[in-house]
């Protein structure tokens, strides 16, 4: 067992609608997953995971605008549920998004300056969106940037349907 901190143990998203997501995003989807289970500090507070200290397993969905979390424990007993409401984030997703489309873009054919131009934006763009998470987290949960960064990841994935 590692060392490291691992409050998340699961992560699951809410596909019922997607068709099938194109494999860059399918790839983005896989590797934040992979890395916050590796690595993440994700520690609700009490009255959000009735108590429990973990570890968690983690559903991620959206309904009606809002994205909702539920929390369940190691043998999958709900824990307690939130939402945020997702308007908050709308801009700077799709912000991401646009810079995301340009770099896959410049990938192809542009000069190595104009990729590493365009990818300083895109990751202060995605620091954007997971210092948002942070504080629209704050007294709900809390997470350090790194487990941020990846959770923002994920509500980018399950913006592309909300």
């Amino acid at each position: 067992m590692s060392d490291k901190p691992r409050n998340l143990i699961d992560i699951t998203l809410d596909e019922s609608s997607v068709v099938r997501w194109n494999p860059d995003i399918d790839h983005e989807r896989r590797v934040a997953i992979f890395d916050l289970l590796e690595e993440n500090i994700f520690r609700p507070a009490a009255d959000v995971c009735g108590g429990s200290e973990g570890p968690y397993k983690l559903a991620l969905s959206v309904s009606e605008g809002r994205l909702v979390f539920g929390l369940s424990d190691a043998n999958d007993k709900p824990l307690g549920a939130f939402n945020l409401p997702m308007t908050p984030f709308r801009r700077v997703i799709r912000e991401y998004f646009a810079i995301c489309e340009a770099y896959f873009d410049a990938i192809k054919t542009a000069s190595p300056s104009r990729i590493e131009a365009i990818d300083m934006g895109r990751r202060g763009l995605h620091n954007d969106g997971s210092v948002l998470l942070q504080e629209r987290l704050a007294g709900k949960v809390e997470l350090d940037l790194a487990t941020a960064r990846r959770l923002f990841t994920l509500i980018c994935v399950l913006h592309l349907r909300a």
